[in-house]
């Protein structure tokens, strides 16, 4: 049965509440709406509202609340409406959240799932279709993944509500209603591996969240020319996968690596770096990134042309292959 990645997320926070009744929920509107994209749709009915709790508009207060809790014993998972409103709740994220653990040498855990809804592709302006990533990514004590179908969407959030670490759990927004096959059985997703979801031998292209589609309709158009793509979903942006990246890297040659989020000190600059230094002698052309550009987000009208794109991921491939 095809589940849309929304729905696998409720359903994922659903199986996690029955689990362990120390999962608590807090975000804005969570309750009788269900949030913005109805992802806590029916959770408060069935839980309670002791267990799924709308707050303030105010997303300091919402970490800060989920931080006391996590000291207290609770696996709170913390909303934030959309990507651009995480920053007000950011001094808590990164001076606490992320600190607390290794400040108190491993007493205290924090357990606190900070889900964000990210990226562009639905129409709408700045604040609302940011890719934060790499602030997240770039301060020591923090998981951050970003799953990219519905069962990645599933498994990574039971994960994440498992994990004793906090972890800043990225929705890729535009793929909410994206459907695929979700197995609620159980099984344990490893949260440090990417994924290869196209074998291929010519050249590596490496992406997460919703530029995976983008990937593999370019990999399709590039296999009816010949040309054989390894496609890789990072799943997890912090810790990086590079073994698997740099495996597939000494396989093809190759590498060209999309994100949505602006060039300028993004996931894709980190990675490059590593493969560089591990696979420098196995690439036969220069590592090609696609991104979105070094400016805010564009309004709603340029987002397509903002965006990466198929012909922009089919350019940097036929650029390194040609090579």
């Amino acid at each position: 049965m095809s589940t849309a990645l929304a729905h696998a997320l409720n359903a994922g926070l659903r199986d996690a509440m029955k689990a362990d009744d120390k999962v608590v929920l807090i975000g804005q509107d969570i309750g009788q709406l269900g949030g913005v994209f109805r992802v806590t749709d029916g959770l408060r009915k069935e839980f309670g509202e002791d267990r799924v709790i709308t707050s303030p508009l105010g997303e300091a207060g919402i970490v800060g609340s989920a931080i006391g809790l996590a000291m207290a014993g609770y696996r709170p998972v913390c909303e934030i409406q959309f990507d651009g409103f995480v920053f007000p709740a950011m001094n808590q994220i990164v001076t606490q959240l992320a600190k607390y653990r290794h400040r108190s040498e491993g007493a205290v855990s924090l357990p606190v799932v900070v889900r964000i809804p990210v990226g562009g592709g639905i129409g709408a302006i700045e604040h609302h279709s940011e890719s934060p990533e790499a602030y997240f990514a770039h301060t020591p004590g923090l998981r951050v993944l970003c799953p990219s179908d519905s069962q990645d969407a599933y498994d990574l959030l039971r994960q994440a509500v498992r994990c004793d670490d906090p972890v800043i759990f990225l929705e890729p927004k535009r793929s909410y209603w994206a459907k695929g096959g979700v197995d609620r059985s159980g099984g344990a997703a490893d949260i440090e591996s990417a994924r290869i979801v196209r074998p291929g031998g010519d050249l590596t292209l490496v992406t997460y969240g919703a530029l995976v589609p983008v990937a593999m309709k370019a990999a399709g158009i590039l296999a009816e020319e010949g040309r054989s793509v390894e496609v890789i979903d990072l799943r997890s942006l912090s810790p990086i996968d590079d073994a698997t990246v740099v495996a597939s890297v000494r396989r093809t040659g190759r590498l060209v690596i999309a994100h949505e989020a602006a060039r300028t000190g993004g996931i894709a600059g980190e990675l490059t770096a590593r493969v560089q230094t591990q696979a420098f002698y196995e690439l036969e052309a220069p590592v090609l990134r696609v991104t979105g550009y070094d400016t805010p987000y564009p309004p709603s009208r340029l987002e397509e042309d903002w965006l990466p794109n198929v012909d922009r991921v089919l350019d940097a491939c036929d650029l390194s292959l040609t090579h």
